[in-house]
C-alpha cells in the first residue's frame, strides 16, 4: 500500500538529509552524511507529497469501510466493497507500523521489537559481513566470478577507442607538470644514488661486462664503430698531412739535412694511412686479431677468477667514491629542472605521443587473445601464490 511506502520514506528522508531519529527520547547517530541544501529541499517536498497522498488514501479506504458498515444498503457487491477497504486500511497500518519499527520507535512509544536497526546495527553489520564473506568473497566464488571477467579484454577496446585517448593524454600532459613541481628533488636524487649503488654493488661486475661486450660485439656494433674510426683516422690525417708531417720533422737531429726530414716524415704519414686503408677491410690481419683478442677477453671476464677479483676490486673503489652520490643528486636536479621547463613548452607533443602510444598499447592487447589470456590469469592470481 501507499501508506507503506509513505513509511519507508520518511524514515530514509530523515537519514539522507541528515535529519536524527529519536530513539528512546534521544538522537540517533546519522546513518549517511547531509547533502546539498536542493536536493534535501526535492526531498523533503517529495516526502510531504507522499505523506499527503498516503494520509488521503487511509482516510479514504476508512471512510469506506465505515459507509459500508453502517449502510443499510442490500446491494449484492457491497461487502466485497467494505473488505477491500478494510484490508487497504489494515494493511497500510501494519505497513506503516512494520517500515517505521524498522528505523525508529513508532510514535515515540517504548513498544517492544522496535527500533531495531539503531538498537542492533552494529549485530547486523557484524552478520551482514559474515554472511558476505562466507558466500560472496570466498576464494572459489571469486575465482569463479572472475574468471569471467575480462579486464585486459575491456581496458583494450576502451583504449581503441580515439576520444577515450585523446582525453586521457590530454589530461596526462597537463597533470604531469603539477607532479613533476611536487616531487621532493634531493630526496629523490640521493635515494636514486644509493638504489644504484646497491644495485651496482649486488651485480657481479666481470660477468656483466663480459655479457654487455658480448652483446655489443656480437650485434656488430662494435665492428661499425671500429670501421668508422678507422675511416675517420685516415680521413684526418690525410687532411693534416702536411702539418703532421712537419712536426714529425721538428722531432729530428738538426743535423740531419730537412729534405731528409721531409722524406723520412712523408714515409711515415704513408705507411700510416697506407695501412688505415687496408685496414677498412674487415679481413684485415689486425682487424680479426681485434676480434680474437675481444673474443678472448670475453672469456676471461667469465671464467678468470683474477679478472673477477680486478673487476669486483675496481667497482668497490667506484661504489666507495662519494662522487657517484653527488653525481647521481646532480643528475636528478638537471633532469627535473629540464622536465619542468620543457614539460609545459612541448604539451602538445607529449599529449600526442601519449595518445599515440595508448592506442598502441590497445592495438598490441587486442591483436592477440591468448596475450590477453595470459594478463587476465596473471590479474586472478593472488599475490603469494605468483610470488
Amino acid at each position: 500500500m501507499p501508506i507503506a511506502a509513505e513509511a519507508g520514506a520518511a524514515a530514509d528522508a530523515d537519514h539522507v538529509t541528515g535529519a536524527r531519529a529519536p530513539e528512546n527520547g534521544a538522537g540517533s547517530r546519522d546513518l549517511f552524511p547531509p547533502i546539498g541544501e536542493a536536493r534535501a529541499a526535492m526531498l523533503r517536498s517529495g516526502l510531504r507529497r507522499m505523506r499527503v497522498v498516503a494520509t488521503l488514501l487511509l482516510v479514504a479506504m476508512t471512510a469506506i469501510f465505515i459507509f459500508t458498515s453502517v449502510t443499510t444498503l442490500d446491494w449484492p457487491w457491497l461487502p466485497y466493497v467494505r473488505a477491500f477497504a478494510e484490508a487497504g486500511m489494515v494493511g497500510a497500518c501494519a505497513d506503516w507500523f512494520a517500515i517505521v519499527a524498522l528505523f525508529r520507535r513508532p510514535l515515540g512509544l517504548p513498544i517492544p521489537h522496535t527500533g531495531i536497526i539503531p538498537s542492533n546495527k552494529e549485530r547486523i553489520g557484524a552478520a551482514l559481513s559474515r554472511f558476505m564473506t562466507n558466500n560472496f568473497l570466498t576464494a572459489p566464488v571469486l575465482n569463479e566470478r572472475l574468471a569471467r571477467v575480462d579486464a585486459v579484454g575491456s581496458v583494450a577496446r576502451w583504449l581503441e577507442n580515439d576520444a577515450n585517448t585523446k582525453r586521457l593524454a590530454a589530461y596526462l600532459a597537463l597533470m604531469l607538470p603539477r607532479v613533476v613541481a611536487t616531487l621532493p628533488g634531493a630526496s629523490i636524487g640521493e635515494r636514486l644514488g644509493t638504489l644504484a649503488q646497491q644495485a651496482l654493488a649486488g651485480v657481479p661486475a666481470a660477468p656483466a661486462a663480459a655479457k654487455l661486450l658480448q652483446i655489443a660485439w656480437a650485434q656488430g656494433e662494435a665492428q661499425e664503430l671500429v670501421a668508422r674510426a678507422i675511416e675517420y683516422g685516415h680521413d684526418y690525417l690525410a687532411a693534416n698531412k702536411d702539418y703532421l708531417s712537419g712536426k714529425i720533422a721538428e722531432q729530428s737531429s738538426r743535423w740531419i739535412p730537412k729534405w731528409i726530414d721531409k722524406i723520412i716524415a712523408d714515409k711515415v704519414m704513408g705507411g700510416i694511412l697506407s695501412t688505415l686503408t687496408e685496414m677498412r677491410d674487415p679481413e684485415h690481419p689486425w682487424r680479426v686479431e681485434l676480434q680474437r683478442g675481444v673474443g678472448r677477453l670475453i672469456e676471461r671476464l667469465g671464467s678468470d677468477p683474477q679478472m673477477h677479483a680486478r673487476a669486483e676490486a675496481f667497482k668497490a673503489e667506484l661504489l666507495a667514491n662519494p662522487l657517484v652520490l653527488k653525481q647521481a643528486k646532480l643528475l636528478w636536479i638537471e633532469l627535473e629542472s629540464g622536465l619542468q621547463w620543457s614539460i609545459p613548452a612541448y604539451a602538445d607533443a607529449i599529449a600526442h605521443s601519449v595518445e599515440q602510444a595508448l592506442l598502441s598499447v590497445g592495438r598490441w592487447l587486442r591483436e592477440d587473445p591468448e596475450r590477453q589470456a595470459q594478463l587476465n590469469r596473471r590479474m586472478r592470481v593472488p599475490p603469494a601464490v605468483c610470488c
